[in-house]
């Protein structure tokens, strides 16, 4: 190659890799609201393909790719919308009680319950505080009112605003999802061969490793979640707490947020006190959820995504403490 034909080379290798760079941008910059709609998708189909696979390719297995890709979509739909029925159902019926409340704390007031009384600490400032804010039909009405004060109108429009992104959000989770799974083969040998490209021999060992590492992470996620919402539904079901069924349907969701499910327990605690005023179950509650939740997320949750990641323990306990900041 002469002296000449090398700069021209390169300069045609450089503008097209700044062309590809720009497009790339472009792309991105267009599809950004939806990116972790395909983040999203990207995982759930790393995380179920082995049972997609399962399904297309078993003993006397007949169903194509598209009812295979069906199937996996549905079951990922109804594991959502099923629980969200539910719990929407269950804050209905709350709801009427909440306005029966309402109606009697502004005709009637509200009479001090006996487990303030028996609170460990702050028992003489609650107690005095429930006497100037909710004792008498006056005050009572006037801390309803000013509750209600807050900018209610504005605050339910953003929550019906972002309601309605989410759902989006998830349906076009599910399209992509199904998309991925249907075209699972031909999108895998497009990335294999861009990974050749971009890391040479080293690409597929990477490639490796990362599905490895999101189906650990998804199963410690999962499982552990899953784990501990049956283990404190039957913490629920003993202290006689209202809905153990429900609250340990959250507790599984908010448990895969590492320490989410601290928030379900408080609540928890706060329905068996002021339902059942037991002071000793509330915290019962909250000392089991603790513990539960120290023994998984230290414990349990690293040694399952370590083992199936293959990476050291203290990386993994790092990489979720990290995720939660």
């Amino acid at each position: 190659m002469s002296g000449t034909e090398f700069p021209a080379a390169r300069a045609v290798f450089w503008t097209r890799l700044t062309l590809a760079l720009l497009l790339v941008l472009f792309a991105l910059w267009i599809a950004h609201g939806l990116l972790p709609a395909l983040i999203w998708a990207v995982i759930i189909a790393i995380a179920f393909d082995p049972l997609y696979l399962r399904l297309r390719n078993g003993r006397g297995a007949r169903l194509g790719p598209v009812a295979c890709a069906l199937i996996i979509t549905t079951l990922i739909a109804l594991m959502v919308l099923v629980p969200l029925a539910f719990g929407l159902t269950q804050a209905a019926l709350e709801a009427q009680q909440l306005a029966a409340w309402i109606t009697q704390a502004t005709h009637q007031g509200l009479p001090l319950p006996e487990w303030v009384a028996d609170l460990p600490v702050g028992a003489r400032a609650a107690t005095r505080w429930w006497h100037q804010n909710l004792s008498s039909p006056r005050a009572a009405t006037a801390t309803l009112h000013s509750v209600a004060g807050l900018d209610l109108v504005t605050h339910g429009r953003l929550l019906g605003t972002n309601l309605v992104h989410r759902a989006v959000i998830f349906a076009f989770t599910l399209f992509a999802l199904f998309f991925l799974l249907r075209d699972r083969d031909r999108l895998i040998m497009q990335c294999r061969r861009a990974g050749d490209r971009i890391f040479g021999a080293a690409g597929e060992r990477i490639a490796g490793q990362a599905i490895r590492s999101v189906r650990a992470t998804i199963d410690g996620l999962v499982l552990v979640g899953l784990g501990e919402g049956a283990v404190m539904a039957l913490v629920y079901y003993v202290l006689v707490v209202p809905h153990p069924i429900l609250l340990g349907v959250l507790t599984a969701v908010a448990a895969m947020i590492p320490f989410g499910a601290a928030l379900v327990f408080a609540i928890a605690a706060l329905l068996l006190l002021i339902g059942q005023g037991s002071v000793a179950g509330a915290v019962m509650v909250i000392v089991a959820g603790m513990i539960v939740l120290f023994i998984a997320d230290h414990f349990i949750r690293p040694a399952i995504i370590g083992g199936g990641a293959k990476l050291p323990f203290l990386w993994v306990l790092i990489g979720i403490l990290g995720g939660v900041e």
